[in-house]
């Protein structure tokens, strides 16, 4: 099977991260994608980070309905932070029957030399793009395993979704009916927003 990776903390996770997940199995021509939850991301801050059991849960009603798409905890049992080209080698090596794509928004892809290990990924992997507002041009965009889509663009983040859920503001919309209520339920107290 032809699997897309897409990674993220889904903090929380939006329509952004579903309408991506789903238009890439098209443009791509993928089998499935799999929303792989990040525990820590090296780049994040945990303090700002919704609990990665209440994320994993999230992802789940989301994509409930989806057969396509899948959720992934693999990160959860491998060692902190977590790294992409760990989880990508540990993934190959456990599913030798499938091919895996790593599933980027642009943005990642202009600072992508700075990721550990990055020259790896790309000798092992190709790299499934779909642009990102405002993002100043890369020449990795030009590189053989670089595959740019035209996916849909919405420009919503996690962190505008958590501010509105910590002031008493709607959501709706936003994310699936489901993580709404979850949301609400759940985590609205104690959501953490950026300092």
């Amino acid at each position: 099977m032809k699997i897309g990776l897409l990674f993220g903390s889904f903090n929380p996770v939006h329509i952004g991260h579903l309408i991506i997940a789903n238009s890439m199995i098209d443009l791509a021509l993928l089998d499935e994608v799999w929303l792989v939850v990040t525990p820590l991301n090296p780049f994040k801050k945990q303090n700002e980070l919704i609990s990665e059991t209440e994320r994993l849960n999230m992802v789940k009603l989301a994509i409930k309905d989806n057969p396509r798409l899948k959720t992934s905890d693999i990160e959860f049992s491998l060692p902190k932070p977590n790294y992409t080209i760990d989880t990508l080698l540990f993934l190959k090596d456990t599913y030798p029957k499938h091919e895996f794509f790593l599933v980027m928004g642009e943005d990642n892809l202009v600072k992508f030399d700075q990721w550990k290990d990055y020259d790896l990924i790309f000798e092992n992997f190709e790299v499934l793009v779909y642009p990102r507002p405002y993002v100043p041009n890369t020449q990795l965009k030009i590189h053989p395993r670089v595959h740019i889509y035209n996916c849909p663009l919405l420009d919503i983040s996690s962190t505008y979704i958590r501010e509105n859920l910590k002031y008493g503001k709607s959501i709706k919309y936003l994310v699936p009916q489901h993580v709404e209520e979850y949301l609400l339920k759940n985590v609205k107290k104690n959501v953490p927003i950026a300092k």
